[in-house]
């Protein structure tokens, strides 16, 4: 079997993603990309179209080719040491006007981080801001295509940064609350028993499988192999309960 990079070259490292300005400018569509099902989340392979069926193809002998994976690992390494040195290298807002500033340069998938930076700087003043911004735009007598421009980023903004704050709070919450749930299990003397009676007041949930896996990865990373086997298998029981 002749190696990958006689069969094909692996493609060019990709420009920088777009900041979330720029990317209200760029065409929509519904087609599901790579990074949506988790198989790519570095969105390095980028979305399905031309040429997708030679970037499966691509992927398919990648998982043979030792060489060509730890290029591919390689530069997902360099990926993810450019978002880091990116993040530190941002200059944080103080204002509201410069938070949506900030906002907008941001790229898309950032968002979800940098809203978590900044949840303090989101609140209902920031928000009435940017709404009596907007509303300045929309009700303009006459309107520029600038101006227009300008309205589409801000709506588009406002939309991504209340689902964001809304998600990020919900999130918060139920972190809070699995911490708890663990902190019984792991307390427990029955832990069955503790398991039945959290079903029955429902405080199992997604995250708390979030908060084990979490402790799973950081127990065998200090090389605490029995403690990583002793939550696998409360894992296993709580998923037993979130799936019956």
């Amino acid at each position: 079997q002749w190696p990958l990079s006689q069969l094909a070259s692996p493609p060019p490292p990709p420009p920088p993603p777009p900041s979330f300005r720029q990317k209200q400018n760029e065409p929509t569509s519904s087609s599901t990309s790579p990074a949506s099902n988790g198989k790519d989340p570095e969105g390095i392979l980028g979305k399905p179209g031309s040429g997708h069926l030679a970037r499966l193809e691509f992927k398919r002998r990648l998982e043979r080719d030792a060489e060509a994976r730890e290029a591919f690992e390689q530069h997902l390494r360099e990926e993810k040491e450019r978002r880091r040195a990116l993040r530190q290298s941002r200059e944080l807002p103080d204002t509201a006007e410069e938070t949506i500033e900030y906002f907008l340069d941001t790229e898309a998938q950032e968002i979800e981080f940098e809203i978590a930076r900044l949840r303090h700087r989101l609140d209902e003043d920031f928000f009435s801001h940017l709404k009596f911004e907007i509303g300045q735009i929309r009700f303009a007598v006459s309107k520029t295509e600038d101006m227009e421009d300008r309205l589409i980023e801000l709506e588009a903004l406002q939309k991504a940064l209340q689902e964001g704050t809304e998600a990020y709070d919900k999130m918060q919450a139920e972190l809070i609350t699995a911490k708890k749930s663990l902190t019984k299990i792991l307390s427990s003397k029955d832990i069955k028993a503790t398991l039945l009676e959290m079903v029955e007041g429902n405080e199992l949930n997604r995250s708390l499988l979030t908060l084990l896996d979490e402790n799973i990865a950081n127990a065998n990373m200090d090389n605490q192999k029995q403690a990583a086997a002793f939550m696998e298998k409360i894992r296993a029981a709580v998923l037993k309960y979130l799936t019956v």
